[in-house]
């Protein structure tokens, strides 16, 4: 990891899956079997690499790689077994070193936003309260019309935050939130807790960890 300048910052704008809580490996089985049951594979990555994209998109996406033809209808009855098997299976656990550095960043009266691909409902069940109530914004995957990779949700956040793009960060973990954080025209940090770096290129910094991510940030 590069070191750099200390980055002056006023709010600091957070994806939730695979960057505050560890439950991108849930989502990754309920695919993985939502899959299967019409017979598609799929790997981690193929999974992880469109995390916050809406599903039917995913499908569709899939659907054409594996050159078959795609059927609203039938998608629709995957997406809601997908969601469904993921919300009987997911167990609520936090990517190491996250909560501390919210908590952190909150004490030194940083601003803080979520941008998640999550629906609200699920973001309440899974995200707990004394954590959600120190994001001064939350965007939220039903709460736009177009998700990551749009720059939508980003917007959508910096707009509630009422801050200038210039004070802002966005910390992500995936291609799909990257490349929409820069298509707002903001400085994006990612993670490696979901992916390796070579699907991370776009953003402007790449750390391994929180413990890299506090050190680059001179915090």
């Amino acid at each position: 990891m590069a070191k750099m300048k200390k980055l002056k910052f006023k709010a600091v704008i957070f994806d939730m899956d695979g960057v505050i809580t560890n439950t991108m490996p849930y989502h990754f089985d309920a695919w993985l079997a939502t899959l299967a049951s019409v017979g598609i594979k799929v790997d981690c990555y193929e999974v992880y690499k469109r995390e916050g994209q809406d599903g039917l998109s995913t499908i569709r996406e899939l659907y054409q790689k594996q050159k078959r033809k795609f059927d609203l209808r039938q998608a629709l009855g995957l997406l809601r077994q997908k969601e469904e098997l993921f919300k009987r299976t997911v167990k609520i656990k936090f990517i190491k070193g996250a909560r501390p550095f919210v908590r952190l960043l909150h004490k030194r009266k940083i601003i803080l936003g979520l941008v998640t691909g999550t629906s609200r409902h699920e973001v309440e069940r899974i995200m707990p309260k004394d954590l959600l109530k120190l994001f001064a914004v939350t965007v939220t995957g039903d709460e736009v019309g177009k998700s990551k990779p749009n720059p939508e949700p980003f917007l959508k956040a910096v707009k509630r935050l009422k801050v200038r793009k210039s004070d802002c960060v966005v910390i992500e973990n995936a291609p799909f939130g990257v490349t929409a954080a820069k298509r707002a025209g903001l400085f994006c940090i990612a993670m490696e807790t979901s992916l390796p770096r070579k699907y991370l290129r776009q953003a402007d910094l790449i750390c391994k960890n929180f413990s890299g991510l506090k050190k680059a940030l001179n915090i």
